[in-house]
């Protein structure tokens, strides 16, 4: 193609070349600049008559170096956001840059509280796959969250059940060397790898949400405000002082992108409203006699709703490909008979050659909402997915654990289940003496939560699809798996298209969908 190609001065490049992937294309990249500086480009971008390296030179090369506005930034990107992002509150503004943070020694309790904004990147330690057998290196401390105020037995109790972890694990892997020998010519060093997985997938449930974790999150700078506020909103101190940090650490980084935070008609009335809602939200489950938690029967997965059907879904899909009104397309669609509707959803969704291959966006026509109760370790798995719509209740013990067989068959299982005990009993301590908002620190990831998903066909494809995997922990697969059949229930077309969910199993899946679909198969809406 014939494209303009832009003209500088050896001086001009000079001043380019650092910043710019390239000078005489029309595609580049930006390149070693703060990120207000680039955020502040773009925003004035789109008023601006020429190209994005002129406009650089014009306005931003200059003073690039200056440091009245804070480290890294420019005075010119400073006052632009100044007068864009806080005087008009024009939040576009603040997606146009972003930040990487690590956050390490945080509980897998706030590692939920990171995660929520969604709206970013996150990666986390995993209980899955790294051995919580050892102290913090440097200490003789397990790696739970501490604080004074939860009282000596609270301590107490998290060394107890990291004492259990520890001497469970080498017994556990030895089972599992006896339960799963080696196979042919299986290289020994991969067969040791899979017994160890194998072991930490059936001890996890042991570790209490205390457990420390390291987080890395990528995020643009309106998504850091927002979890910034609701961290700084939060009732644990653990949530308070982690915003506090990230704010402090990214104030030398993106700051104009937080400046509306520490400012009392902004950042401190945001905070004061999410602490009413929360109050309200409580005042009013007491009111209604529904703040006191019901023994659940075991885990469950539940279709509450499935919204639109298949003349929806085709009606969607071909919307982007054709000239007419959405109520046409239903009307063309309704006049096929079942065979030729058949066929033209498949052929609107082609043929799938792996999970990622996923179908147009007409597939969001269709939606459904769940209600889960699963171990708390299966729930930290499916609720990372950002493309979706997530809930959750606090963490407490009255839904119950379960104590895998297989411990049983290694000579462990009393252990486990006395630890388990210790940990329910420190979690009703702490809720007895006032501390109710930490005692999910005290809980372990084998105890139940109820959660909600709310998602359209296409996310759930992308979650079914994933979650079922063979390499997968069993108790997110079972979830995966049920929540594909109550779809096939309802909307057997869309299951269909899930042709990636890994329906392979074992004992253990099965034994956990029989456990799912007992209390499903009595509810006739699921």
């Amino acid at each position: 193609m014939d494209y303009p190609v832009e003209s500088f001065t050896e001086a001009e490049r000079t001043l380019l070349a650092p910043h710019f992937s390239n000078l005489d294309r029309p595609t580049f990249a930006l390149l070693n600049l703060p990120e207000t500086v680039k955020g502040a480009l773009f925003a004035r971008y789109s008023r601006y008559p020429g190209t994005l390296r002129r406009l650089f030179l014009d306005e931003f090369a200059g003073d690039l170096g200056a440091v009245s506005a804070g480290p890294g930034e420019s005075g010119r990107a400073a006052a632009l956001y100044d007068r864009i992002f806080l005087g008009y509150g024009d939040d576009s503004v603040a997606q146009l840059g972003g930040a990487h943070v690590a956050t390490e020694f945080v509980s897998n309790v706030l590692t939920k509280v990171l995660q929520r904004p969604r709206l970013g990147a996150y990666l986390e330690q995993s209980t899955r796959y790294i051995a919580y057998d050892r102290p913090i290196e440097g200490s003789d401390r397990f790696r739970y969250y501490r604080d004074v105020n939860l009282g000596a037995s609270y301590a107490a109790a998290m060394d107890t059940i990291f004492a259990t972890y520890t001497t469970l694990l080498p017994e556990v892997v030895a089972w599992g060397r006896r339960a799963f020998p080696r196979v042919g010519d299986e290289p020994e060093a991969a067969h040791e790898r899979a017994v160890r997985a194998k072991a930490l997938d059936l001890l996890r449930g042991l570790l209490p949400a205390s457990t420390l974790s390291h987080m890395g999150i990528y995020a643009t700078g309106q998504t850091y405000e927002q979890l910034i506020l609701h961290l700084l909103a939060h009732p644990l101190p653990e949530a308070r002082r982690t915003g506090e940090a990230i704010l402090s650490e990214l104030t030398d980084v993106i700051p104009s992108f937080l400046s509306r935070i520490s400012r009392p008609d902004r950042g401190g009335e945001w905070i004061d409203y999410l602490q009413r809602r929360r109050a309200a939200g409580e005042r009013w489950a007491d009111r209604l006699g529904l703040a006191e938690p019901a023994a659940g029967a075991g885990p469950s997965v539940r279709l509450l709703r499935a919204d639109g059907n298949e003349l929806d879904l085709l009606s969607a899909l071909l919307f982007e490909d054709s000239h007419r009104s959405e109520s046409e397309l239903r009307t063309a669609v309704e006049a096929l008979a079942p065979p030729e509707r058949t066929a033209l959803l498949s052929d609107l969704i082609g043929e799938r050659r792996n999970r990622r291959h996923r179908p147009g966006r007409g597939f969001e026509a269709v939606r459904y909402r769940f209600e889960i109760v699963a171990d708390y370790g299966a729930f930290r798995d499916l609720q990372r997915h950002r493309m979706l719509t997530v809930q959750w209740q606090t963490l407490g013990p009255d839904l119950g654990a379960d104590v895998p067989e297989e411990l049983a068959a290694a000579g462990v299982a009393d252990a486990y289940r006395s630890a388990l005990e210790v940990s329910a009993g420190e979690y009703r301590r702490l809720v007895s003496v006032g501390l109710a908002d930490a005692a999910p620190y005290a809980l372990a990831l084998g105890y139940r939560i109820r959660f909600i998903l709310d998602l359209n066909a296409r996310e759930a494809m992308q979650l079914i699809e994933l979650r079922s995997g063979r390499e997968g922990h069993p108790g997110y697969r079972a979830v995966a798996h049920e929540m594909h059949h109550q779809i096939a229930s309802v909307h057997p077309a869309v299951a269909a298209a899930m042709t990636h969910v890994d329906t392979a199993t074992e004992p253990r899946l099965e034994r956990i969908l029989a456990e799912l679909r007992r209390p499903a198969e009595a509810d006739p809406r699921t």
